[in-house]
């Protein structure tokens, strides 16, 4: 008996203009490309390191748990909120919202704070690849595969200000230059 592959329904979206296929896998693994990195900090919370070895303690208890569990939370709110810019809600308020429900959203009340985050984001890994080069200390670990699991999670956040930013720039196209196609 021949095995029959799944057919994945068409990626669509239900924005006023037609928006890329790219951009639309792209903003829904956003999520994914960022959970990695807040579970590899949750253990921390537990005071349990990692394998990290560290020259000085960690925080207190009491600023190291809400500081993780809010890090990680924040980390995961704000890459779930980069897919408004592939769906209808990042162009209209919800009709569920008291007093602005219903109401178009200006371009720009997207575009600048996406662009904003897009940027830091895309500038906080430096950090992470200078030391990887060496070039600044590095974190020591108990042994290669603890450093290696840290890369594995951590290394997906790279893409996250890249990602932001090629997103805004289809969301640009896609409002403010209607005349111009978005490559699917």
């Amino acid at each position: 008996m021949p095995i029959k592959l799944l057919r994945t329904a068409p990626a669509t979206s239900d924005t006023e203009r037609h928006v890329p296929r790219w951009a639309l896998r792209a903003a829904y693994a956003l999520p994914l490309l960022v959970l990695p990195s807040c579970l590899w900090r949750l253990p921390f919370v537990l005071d349990f390191e990692m394998g990290q070895i560290h020259a000085t303690d960690m925080p207190a208890l009491w600023i190291r748990i809400p500081y993780i569990l809010g890090l990680s939370t924040l980390s995961e709110l704000a890459a779930l909120l980069s897919i408004g810019l592939v769906r209808r809600w990042g162009e209209v308020v919800p009709a569920w919202v008291p007093l602005l429900g219903g109401r178009l959203i200006p371009p720009m009340a997207a575009l600048v704070p996406a662009t904003a985050g897009g940027v830091i984001l895309s500038v906080l890994p430096v950090q992470t690849v200078l030391q990887w080069m060496g070039a600044v200390d590095e974190i020591a670990y108990e042994n290669v595969w603890w450093e290696i699991l840290a890369k594995v999670c951590i290394s997906p956040l790279n893409l996250w200000g890249p990602t932001v930013l090629a997103l805004t720039f289809a969301y640009y196209l896609r409002r403010c230059r209607p005349g111009l196609k978005v490559a699917a």
